[in-house]
C-alpha cells in the first residue's frame, strides 16, 4: 500500500509540469484519476466492484480536469507589434 501511495503522489508530482495538448493532459488526468479513484474506491468500500466504480469515476473526472486547466499559451509584442509566443 505503501508503494502505491508513493508511486500516485509522485505521479501527480509530474503529472502537474507538462505542458502537452488538451487531449495530452486529458489522457493523462484520466489516467491518474483512475488510478487514484480505484485505490480510494477499492479501500473505502473493500470489494472489487467499489474498485472499478472509483475508478471509472476517478477516470472521467480526471480528463475533464486535465482538459480544462491545459494552459493557453503566453504571447509578447515584439518592437514591430508583431506578436509572438514567448513560452
Amino acid at each position: 500500500m505503501r508503494k502505491i501511495l508513493i508511486v500516485s503522489v509522485a505521479a501527480l508530482a509530474l503529472g502537474g509540469c507538462s505542458q502537452y495538448s488538451r487531449s495530452d493532459r486529458a489522457l493523462g488526468g484520466a489516467l491518474i484519476g483512475g488510478g487514484t479513484g480505484a485505490v480510494i474506491g477499492g479501500a473505502a468500500s473493500g470489494t472489487a466492484g467499489g474498485a472499478v466504480a472509483g475508478g471509472v469515476i476517478g477516470a472521467a473526472a480526471g480528463g475533464l480536469i486535465g482538459a480544462a486547466t491545459t494552459p493557453e499559451p503566453c504571447y509578447v509584442r515584439t518592437r514591430r507589434g508583431l506578436r509572438r509566443v514567448a513560452c
